[in-house]
């Protein structure tokens, strides 16, 4: 072998493949993009949750804005006479009750550690049990109270930057669903402008349907909110119970928007403000709860969200769990409209399979047996299509 032929073989042997320079250079990237990527999202979870809240409750006036406008309002002054509304309405609520839910609000904190002492007592008394007291098993003293104020009470610079940050947070959060209420119909016809015709009708039948499906939960689990709250608050009223209005709104608040646990959670507290007074009137407001909640269950829940997706309390609890693990307090709060909006994407653009039983299956054709049709399709469809919107598939249907 040659002299020539000993270095080109020995060159072979040094040089990398064609495919490695490329290969490390596209893995770098794809690390130094996951990276940035996750520096972005962590350091804007906030705005974005921030942002995501406002498409919520626009979303959620959007069917009010759409009214308006078909009467011959313009999109941006409907929907600053919607925004208008809920503020004077807001105002007008505090106006009336906001004395009094400060002042039971404040009340109640103080005197919860003595109620959950006494209603600890009676058990013990009663059933036999030994159960730590509440001033034990909270270990409250006048001194860990006096701890906790110096630690977690700020300063005056602390409290004035607070209301500041607050204050500027809604007034984002404002403009906001003002420009994404008024701007509805323009922000959806741009974004469908980004894709090929053959897109565009998908685009809007998801768009419409998040918009539905969204608005439909939040503005659902409200109304179910206020009538708990309102049908609670006059029951304790009535029997006696003390910080009636507090007691009220956090039955109804917990109990809507904590899936499966919140009516357990929501009745809990005002039960033993109840039996702290009274023991018996914690039994008549445990009897209440659960009256109330197959009323709702049979009644007031199939009617009000009858036009919005019925979600399993499981994937309801575990969306709210996930959630708050991923983003804390906000992800809690809108992981099931957002739940609400996939379950609904997928119930629309998924594709099932006819069920059938063995017997019936060995008896068909073989190329019948694998029969499939989309979800948003029905069974007895002779050409199993169905290209129409979803607000007409629900018309149609009733």
């Amino acid at each position: 072998m040659s002299n020539d032929d000993t270095a080109a073989a020995a060159e072979g042997r040094v040089r990398a493949p064609r495919w490695l320079r490329p290969t490390i250079i596209g893995v770098l990237l794809a690390v130094a993009f996951y990276q940035m990527s996750g520096w972005l999202f962590h350091n804007l979870k906030g705005f974005l949750g921030l942002l995501f809240l406002a498409w919520l409750f626009s979303v959620t006036i959007e069917p009010i804005v759409d009214a308006l406008a078909r009467r011959g309002w313009r999109r941006g002054a409907a929907t600053g006479l919607v925004l208008f509304g809920l503020f004077a309405l807001t105002i007008g609520f505090f106006a009336v009750f906001g004395t009094i839910l400060a002042d039971q609000l404040a009340q109640l904190l103080t005197s919860l550690p003595d109620a959950l002492t006494r209603v600890t007592d009676w058990a013990n008394k009663t059933f036999d049990t030994n159960f730590e007291s509440g001033s034990e098993l909270l270990n409250i003293t006048p001194d860990t109270v006096k701890d906790l104020a110096q630690k977690y009470t700020p300063g005056v610079v602390g409290v004035v930057s607070t209301l500041v940050g607050a204050l500027f947070q809604m007034l984002t959060m404002l403009l906001f669903i003002f420009y994404m209420s008024a701007e509805g119909p323009k922000m959806r016809r741009t974004i469908s402008s980004w894709f090929p015709h053959r897109q565009q009708q998908i685009i809007a039948n998801v768009w419409e349907t998040a918009v539905e499906k969204a608005g439909g939960y939040v503005v659902s689990r409200l109304i179910l909110a206020a009538l708990s709250s309102i049908f609670t608050g006059v029951f304790l009223l009535i029997i006696g119970v003390p910080y009636w209005l507090p007691l009220a709104i956090w039955t109804g608040v917990i109990s809507q928007f904590i899936p499966t646990l919140g009516t357990y959670l929501a009745i809990a507290l005002p039960a033993i403000i109840a039996a702290a007074q009274q023991p018996l009137d914690g039994v008549w407001v445990v009897v209440f709860g659960t009256a109330y909640q197959q009323v709702e269950n049979y009644i007031f829940h199939p009617r009000i969200t009858s036009r919005t997706v019925s979600i399993h309390p499981a994937v309801a609890f575990g969306s709210v769990i996930v959630g708050a693990t991923l983003f804390g307090a906000m992800g809690a709060l809108v992981s099931v409209p957002v739940v609400a909006i996939l379950q609904a994407l997928v119930e629309t653009y998924g594709r099932r399979y006819v069920l059938a039983d063995d017997e019936s299956l060995a008896h068909r054709p073989a190329d019948e047996r694998t029969t499939e049709y989309p979800t948003n399709t029905r069974p007895d469809d002779q050409d199993g299509s169905d290209n129409r919107s979803p607000h007409t598939r629900e018309d149609d249907d009733r």
